[in-house]
Parts: structure tokens; sequence; C-alpha cells
């Protein structure tokens, strides 16, 4: 357990991580003595190294040659041991300038795909951004356009500008429709189409819409059409995998291949990100399952529509990424873009008050 290490071989640790990620050589007690500030031997290091493989915190590749940091290593590295650096000024000018330059009518793949540009070149790996869960996102008009006599097309317009449009079947009029629009008017605004699925569930389930025709219709006909656009999947916006490639982890044909396979499993990439949530903002390694072998790192933070977390941008590299510059790097991208959004919204309703 991390609480039974001492003090000393914290910072034995701490060092034996921090010099691995620099180098991505196995680190001895030699370099140890002279790079780390320790007033300790390298006899006296090289115990605490041995202790430290025993307890699975270290592996040696063979018996020559230096340690290497293990999972469990980089996880007590994460969660208690780093110091997560400030950025600097120019990272924040860069991160808030490149947002101020995108026009507030930029469609969300443009945002995703510039958001994603960004967090590579500052990070220097492959970045990952998910686009908002369609639940998160809120519904700006609702209409259904009479197609035939026992078809109707329903147009979504969202609070992001997009369109959705779904062809149902029902029976319905022109007059019928008029009234229906009025009923579903009154319902939709300010709500996302999670809380209107939500919404149009429990109004069905009532007494009053059950013995009202035309308020069943409204809501049976709103319940489909806001649920089958809030269960398609996030869109998955990938960049930088050449900065990936290049890392000399993965430079053999071998290595290469787990990271192009790693790069196509998206649903698997989603279900992790939102796994950094829980974990610190990392998952590292073998808690990311199979992915590249158990040799990648994903780091992730959610950024906030609406006032909850909508999507989340991350970065995929090593498990000896440098988690204290990278962590800060992706957490001030993803308050870039939550701001952003707010600052789209605010502009949409304005134009909306003219």
């Amino acid at each position: 357990m991390a609480d039974s290490l001492s003090a000393r071989a914290k910072r034995i640790l701490y060092h034996a991580v921090t010099e691995y990620v620099t180098t991505g050589e196995p680190v001895g007690s030699r370099t140890l003595a002279k790079k780390s500030g320790l007033d300790l031997s390298p006899a006296s290091i090289r115990n605490v190294l041995s202790d430290l493989e025993e307890a699975g915190y270290l592996t040696q590749p063979h018996a020559s040659a230096g340690r290497i940091p293990t999972d469990r290593a980089f996880r007590l590295f994460i969660d208690t041991l780093m110091d997560v650096r400030t950025l600097s000024t120019e990272e924040d000018e860069r991160i808030r300038a490149r947002f101020e330059s995108l026009p507030r009518d930029s469609s969300s793949q443009s945002v995703l795909r510039e958001t994603g540009r960004l967090l590579s070149e500052l990070s220097g790996t492959a970045a990952v951004v998910v686009s908002p869960k369609p639940q998160t996102v809120q519904l700006k008009h609702l209409r259904f356009i009479r197609m035939s006599a026992q078809e109707v097309l329903a147009v979504l317009v969202l609070q992001d500008g997009s369109v959705q449009n779904r062809f149902m079947t029902a029976e319905v009029t022109e007059n019928d429709l008029v009234k229906i629009h009025n009923l579903l008017d009154d319902v939709i605004e300010g709500r996302t189409l999670g809380e209107l699925r939500d919404l149009f569930t429990r109004r069905l389930g009532t007494e009053r819409v059950q013995h009202n025709q035309l308020r069943r219709q409204a809501f049976s006909l709103g319940e489909a059409a806001v649920s089958g656009v809030a269960v398609v999947l996030s869109d998955v916006v990938i960049e930088g995998q050449n900065k990936l490639l290049d890392m000399p982890e993965f430079s053999d044909p071998s290595g290469a291949k787990q990271v192009v396979t790693a790069l196509d499993e998206r649903e698997k990439i989603v279900r992790l990100l939102d796994a950094t949530l829980n974990a610190s903002g990392v998952v590292v390694g073998n808690e990311a399952g199979e992915l590249g072998g158990g040799q990648l790192a994903i780091v992730g933070a959610p950024y906030i529509s609406n006032g909850e977390a909508a999507g989340v941008v991350g970065v995929i590299g090593p498990t000896r990424m440098d988690y204290p510059k990278v962590v800060p790097l992706v957490r001030a991208t993803a308050e870039a873009v939550s701001e952003f959004i707010e600052r789209c919204a605010r502009a949409r309703d304005e134009a909306d008050d003219k």
C-alpha cells in the first residue's frame, strides 16, 4: 500500500518517475544519487529501489539494468506525489487567443478540430475532443412537417445551431399540428434533450395526458423525436496522431500498429475519457485495458455547457507522459472551451432578442 511507504521511499520513487519521464531509460541508483539532490549514497538508494520493486512500484528489465516505474508507480505519482505545474503566461495567452479568434457562428465540428489541434500542439502528443453529449444540448425549436397521411418529418433546431431531422410514423392533421406545436413550445424553452425526454415520459404517465388525445399525441411525438437524437453517439475528433507515432515507444512496426489500432477504437476512448473524471484526470497503462497494449495513458477534463459537463477534451500519450505539464494544459483547454460555448450562447440570445 502507498501509505506504508516511508517518506524517503516516496521521495526516491518521485525522482525515479520524473527521471524516467525525461529520458525514457531505466533509472539506476547512481543516476538518482547524482541528479535527485538526495543526500544519500548510491548503495542506500539501491536498497530503497529494491524495496520499491518488491512492493510493485518498479520493475527491472534485466539484472544489470536500472528500474522502470510500473503503472502502480505512475498512479501513486499522479494521485499524491506530482506537483502540477502552473500554466505559463505564454501558454495561457495562446489558448485564449486561439478561442477568441474563432467566429461565434463556427460549426461544432470546426470548434472540435481547432481545440484538438491546439491541445496537440501544446502537449506534443495526440489530442482527443468529444462533442457535447446530445442529451446535454438545449432544444431551441421543434417542428413536425406532414409528409404523408402516415408520416411526419421532425425538425429539431438545437441551441448550438445544429439541426437534426427524423422521419417518424404518425397520423396527424395539419390543424392538429398547429395545436401540438403550441403545446410543445410551452415546455421546450430552456430544457436540454435529456430533460425533455424525461419530461415527456413523465407527462405521458399522468391521467390528464392519458385522457386527452391531443396532449398524448403531442408528448408521444415529442418523446420519440428527442429520444432519437439523444442516443446518437457523440462525435470524436483526434488530432496529432503523427506526434504519438513519432515517439520512441512506438517507433517499431509493432508499436505503431498498437497505436493505430488504439486510435480506431473511438467508443473505448470515449469511455476511458469519461473514466478519467474519476481518476485524478488520468487513466494510465493497464487501467485502460488492452488499449495500446497497456503502453498508453489518457489525460482528460470536462467542458461545461448549460451548467453541466457536456463533453471531454484530452490527450493520449505514452505512460511516461509529463503529467505535471499535460494535466494543467488539458484543464485550461477545457475551461477555454466552456467559456467559448458560453460566449456563443450569449451571442445567440442577444441576437434572438433583437
